[in-house]
């Protein structure tokens, strides 16, 4: 499954749009916080890669998990996140959290109104995905039956509908398929975390 990531800020934040925000991020260094369920999550480095692509000076916050991040963001501690939609959706239909743009190459379902990152940096993407992986060693009659279980179960209707609920898209393949995507994503990101110099805990 892959589902998009949202940037989104507290309501106080005066930014209605991407544009606005870098504007705002910009006339402000370093006295934006922004918060993550912990260092080196994907919501960590979309945050970073987003201050290289968009030049702001943002402080990164970590915390121990989404729901204390949150929380915080709503409270007014930190300003801005990205997250994702399980964590925010129903939070920003109340009001509670401003959606500026979701990460995903295209709109999301879910939050159709809203416009993409892309949209004002082209080329910027980020997503979280999901995959099923086994123990190096695992015979390939195995690995290809895993596989074509998965694959069915991601064709079936109620499942489909729940990762859309979700606001995720299927994507199902080979073992192969999925070998590739990490090793693209793998590359993606240790750019990023070298540029940031993110370190271990």
């Amino acid at each position: 499954m892959r589902g998009p990531q949202i940037l989104v800020v507290n309501p106080t934040v005066p930014a209605k749009t991407v544009p606005e925000f870098i504007a705002y991020a910009k006339a402000n260094p370093g006295k934006l916080n922004f918060a993550s369920p912990g260092n080196g999550t994907s919501f960590h480095v979309a945050g970073e890669m987003f201050k290289m692509v968009a030049g702001v000076n943002m402080i990164h916050v970590p915390y121990r998990g989404g729901g204390p991040a949150v929380a915080d963001l709503i409270g007014g501690q930190v300003q801005v996140m990205f997250t994702g939609p399980a964590d925010s959706v129903g939070y920003i239909r109340a009001g509670k959290l401003r959606a500026l743009a979701v990460t995903r190459a295209t709109r999301s379902e879910i939050l159709p109104d809203i416009p993409t990152v892309s949209e004002f940096l082209p080329g910027f993407e980020t997503s979280q995905w999901f995959g099923l992986g086994a123990p190096k060693g695992t015979p390939a009659e195995i690995v290809d039956k895993l596989n074509k279980a998965v694959n069915t179960a991601l064709a079936d209707s109620m499942i489909k509908v729940r990762l859309a609920d979700l606001g995720g898209t299927a994507i199902p393949g080979s073992p192969g398929d999925f070998g590739k995507l990490i090793a693209d994503e793998t590359e993606k990101w240790a750019k990023v975390i070298r540029a940031a110099n993110i370190k271990p805990e």
